[in-house]
């Protein structure tokens, strides 16, 4: 189990490590899909063989979800980056078979509304695996989550993700189609596992995907679960999406070196 985790912490490290890569070399008039493909050469470059989902990247009113409506409407866009602009990386690659799930929140320039979204974010993070500590239910947590948002006077803009998700289950993928097959924007060793998933746990009264649901009024399920809380402010959206290991009676956060996290800690030294 730990050998495992360590794995995963691995993957994760490295697609942290290509978001800020890549975000250094941001500039304006650099579009989306771009962004996102640079995300994706990178993380080949570094040995990833498939990928849970392919980076994304929104730049601007899309790092709030503004007009998103539909799934294929996540994909990266023409939309170019200018000064001032928020953006968004968001990266699921995988190393044999061990998975990961990141997002990273980022500005070209100054923008205060997108400061005050990036500071407030790490009470969510304390919160989260607090709530899930106390095994508060995975509907209960995200009910807590939403009634913290609204009293900080934020969006929830993760409730616009596919299966209005707080968070999804992920773990090592077994299976014998091709790595690198990718369907949509999704890998298809990953859509036949989350398929097989969603199966077995219906069949245990619990679900793979964590939202506000009647699949999501049980404790917290044992195992490996990417957590994305995704705040809007008007027009500008910022999250992070990070590995939380739950056991029977504890929870923690994979690894606390991490861009936001080590982000609020020299906030709280200036």
């Amino acid at each position: 189990m730990e050998a495992d985790l360590e794995r995963h912490r691995e993957v994760q490290a490295l697609a942290y490590r290509c978001a800020e890569e890549v975000a250094a070399g941001l500039e304006p008039g650099v579009t989306e899909k771009e962004a996102a493909r640079r995300m994706r050469r990178r993380l080949v470059d570094h040995g990833v063989d498939d990928w849970f989902h392919v980076p994304f990247a929104w730049f601007g009113d899309r790092t709030a979800f503004r007009g998103v409506r539909l799934p294929h409407q996540f994909l990266p866009t023409g939309r170019r980056l200018a000064e001032g602009m928020p953006y968004v990386l968001d990266a699921a690659p995988i190393v044999d078979g061990y998975t990961a799930d990141i997002g990273y929140s980022g500005c070209l320039g100054d923008n205060p509304a997108w400061r005050e979204l990036v500071a407030g974010l790490a009470a969510y993070r304390t919160l989260i695996v607090g709530l899930v500590r106390e095994r508060r239910t995975f509907a209960d947590i995200y009910a807590e989550v939403d009634r913290r948002i609204e009293r900080d006077g934020y969006e929830n803009r993760h409730r616009k993700y596919p299966g209005r998700v707080i968070g999804h289950q992920v773990g090592r993928l077994e299976s014998r189609l091709p790595r690198n097959l990718v369907i949509g924007a999704f890998g298809a060793r990953t859509l036949q596992t989350v398929g097989r998933d969603l199966i077995k746990e219906r069949l245990a009264g619990r679900s793979p995907l964590w939202n506000g649901g009647s699949r999501s009024r049980h404790a917290p399920t044992p195992g490996l679960w990417a957590v994305e809380p995704h705040l809007g402010l008007r027009d500008v959206g910022a999250k992070f999406e990070e590995l939380l290991v739950v056991t029977e009676d504890d929870a923690y956060w994979l690894d606390d070196d991490l861009p936001h996290v080590r982000r609020w800690a020299e906030a709280c030294h200036e």
